[in-house]
């Protein structure tokens, strides 16, 4: 049984690349692959919003315990999301919220993950489904092109491990 979090593995995935450091180059790729994924994501979205189908930014998804769902992570996402928030913003999610979550509002609403980008409380769950495997096939392009590890890993577990190496 592999024991190893998908962030040691991830940080294995980057000292390999670079006999230690991970070059400036690739991760700069990855983290613009990641905001054009994200940018196609928003505007399917939008081109598909209507009055039953869109986000009223009322926060309860992210509450996932009582919401009653866990989100999932892409290993490109998580470069992405480390490198815009800054290491000393990386925050422990001990419990069943999202720990970027204030007063019902994200503060890490710009940086957001694909699934929070996707999910929503009024979508629908077909095109939220559709658009969710197409942008995991985007992401699994940017690892294959980038020998980077693909890892598809609950949000709680990689914020929890990016804390302990940051310990």
């Amino acid at each position: 049984m592999d024991v190893s979090t998908p962030m040691m593995k991830l940080n294995n995935a980057e000292r390999r690349k670079s006999g230690g450091n991970f070059k400036v180059e690739i991760k700069d790729h990855i983290i613009n692959e990641v905001g054009k994924i994200y940018n196609w994501i928003d505007k399917q979205i939008g081109a598909n919003a209507t009055e039953n189908n869109r986000c009223d930014g009322c926060g309860k998804c992210c509450d996932f315990e009582k919401f009653g769902h866990k989100l999932y992570i892409t290993s490109p996402e998580l470069i992405y999301f480390k490198a815009k928030v800054g290491m000393g913003n990386l925050k422990t999610m001990p419990a069943g919220v999202c720990p970027y979550q204030s007063n019902n509002k994200c503060t890490a609403h710009k940086y957001r993950f694909a699934g929070c980008r996707i999910f929503f409380c009024k979508a629908d769950e077909d095109f939220q489904s559709k658009l969710s495997e197409e942008a995991i096939l985007k992401f699994k392009e940017i690892c294959k092109k980038e020998n980077l590890p693909y890892e598809y890993t609950e949000l709680a577990s990689s914020l929890n491990a990016i804390a302990s190496d940051i310990d």
